[in-house]
């Protein structure tokens, strides 16, 4: 039987949590501009120009909404501020929900909990969501003009509604939820991908409410959401618009037809076969095919603010990087080209030093307007290294003289000497997860050393020392949690659910 009083309460603390976190935010917001990327968000977001890539289509457009707010030009930072501000306060309060939402099934009666399982309920989801709250890397982007607020937003946002689903995927018309989750991550695309790192999660989440669990359940549901990420990651994003680049080419090049032409007779066959897909599904009554497929059109809807990109390059603003104004262009904006590539699954060591050999790989393509075609202005080059300096995953790779130096440092390597495979892999865990990761969680639940570059001590028990030196002991921006924090996450990921 529905609780009312007990859902009227949840929907109460909720919105109380979401004021107070709402009130922290703005009073503690950033006026103007911090010094990164935030000026040259407010200012693409003002006029809606076109930022570096790939872009924050969906984020530009709420900033341009909440710039209309300002009363002068003196006043556009502050409002484009606030979009992180209230970004931050809403996932506070879908993180609050999601807490109550899975400490309800502690309750013996899931329907009626008792007072004090209420008291339980309610209070972890006070006290979750408030130390999330002041966490240190959350408050710092919820104060600026940054992507990560919004973007965090919407994860909380996808996994509430993926528990909201749980607790109606018995009901008739349930599966609006997942199509709601599905537009969502669409959207989420617009702003940063950091969305889609929940998919596995809400995978997982479908599998246990839908299945029996199995050891090959768990493994194939795992691989699916990889599966998932991939096609989401590779195949949507820049996969489909690198096809409409390539039947433009074809049109343009080889058929002599006008700019435009491949795009407009790609967009026109996908279409068809999503629609024909669709109806199907439909007639022949296959419901994972159509569940699958609409979701896939709900993410496309989502995905389509990335519009906004190449309609306001075409309009040549000031600030226009890239140029993303037909689809060559564009590809080449989405998979950030501009930044190089990295070795992530293999690839050379710091050591390897010049490529042996360098082989010519896919032509670039450049629109010519004057001749009416798309034209070859250089090609892409693949680089041979010396195979004894080339591993698996490789760690450290860049040739930058600092960078050199530190992993020499680091590794204990003499000038000229080649890391090991395992002194490369352990660069990774000392460094890269222990010195850079762990050091940033404990900036959120345990504490931090001061503002200071590396000045940050590692261990917990650090934190406690009395012999301090002055400079870290009276810094202003040291922290000290004393693990409460530290220790409510830590509860949050053992408890079973």
């Amino acid at each position: 039987m529905y609780n009312s009083n007990y859902s009227k309460l949840n929907n109460l603390l909720g919105w109380l949590v979401f004021i107070f976190a709402t009130a922290v935010y703005v009073l503690t917001i950033e006026p103007t501009a911090s010094f990164w990327d935030c000026g040259e968000f407010i200012a693409c977001s003002y006029k809606l120009q076109v930022p570096h890539p790939p872009g924050a289509p969906f984020f530009l457009l709420i900033g341009r909404i909440f710039s209309l707010l300002a009363s002068d030009v003196t006043q556009v930072a502050f409002w484009i501020n606030m979009v992180s501000a209230l970004s931050s306060s809403f996932s506070v309060l879908f993180l609050f929900w999601t807490i109550t939402l899975i400490a309800r099934k502690f309750a013996k009666d899931y329907e009626n909990p008792t007072l004090g399982e209420k008291i339980a309920i309610f209070g972890s989801g006070v006290v979750g969501s408030l130390a999330f709250t002041f966490s240190d890397s959350f408050w710092f982007s919820a104060v600026e003009a940054e992507v990560y607020a919004m973007s965090q937003f919407f994860t909380a946002f996808v996994f509430w509604a993926i528990l909201k689903w749980e607790t109606k995927a018995e009901q008739t018309g349930a599966d609006k939820w997942l199509l709601l989750i599905a537009y969502t991550i669409g959207l989420s695309i617009g702003v940063h991908l950091l969305n889609l790192l929940a998919i596995p999660a809400l995978a997982f989440v479908y599998y246990f409410k839908k299945y029996d669990i199995t050891r090959v359940g768990v493994i194939s549901t795992f691989l699916i959401s990889g599966v998932i990420i991939v096609v989401v990651l590779s195949g949507i994003i820049p996969g489909l618009p690198s096809v409409a680049g390539t039947f433009e080419i074809f049109f343009v090049n080889n058929l002599g037809l006008p700019f435009n032409s491949g795009i407009i007779f790609f967009g026109i066959l996908f279409l068809s076969a999503l629609v024909f897909g669709i109806v199907y599904s439909i007639k022949n009554q296959k419901y994972i095919l159509n569940l699958s497929l609409l979701g896939l059109t709900f993410i496309l809807i989502g995905y389509i603010s990335y519009g906004i990109i190449l309609v306001r390059s075409n309009f040549d603003p000031p600030i226009d990087e890239n140029d993303p104004e037909n689809v060559i262009s564009f590809v080449s904006y989405l998979k950030r080209e501009q930044y190089g590539d990295r070795p992530i699954f293999k690839g050379p060591l710091f050591t390897a030093g010049y490529p042996i050999d360098v082989e010519k790989g896919a032509p670039l393509y450049r629109k010519d307007s004057a001749s009416g075609q798309y034209v070859v202005f250089d090609y892409k080059m693949d680089y041979i290294y010396d195979p004894k300096h080339v591993t698996l995953f490789p760690r450290a790779y860049s040739t930058q003289p600092h960078h050199v130096e530190a992993y020499r440092s680091m590794m204990n390597l003499r000038e000229g000497k080649k890391p090991s495979f395992w002194q490369d892999k352990g660069y990774m865990f000392s460094y890269q997860i222990g010195h850079m990761y762990l050091r940033y969680l404990g900036w959120n639940f345990i504490g931090r050393a001061s503002d200071i570059q590396d000045s940050d001590v590692l261990w917990p028990w650090d934190y406690f020392k009395k012999d301090l030196p002055e400079y870290l002991k009276n810094n202003k921006a040291r922290n000290n949690f004393f693990l409460v924090a530290f220790y409510i996450r830590c509860c949050r990921f053992c408890i079973p659910v």
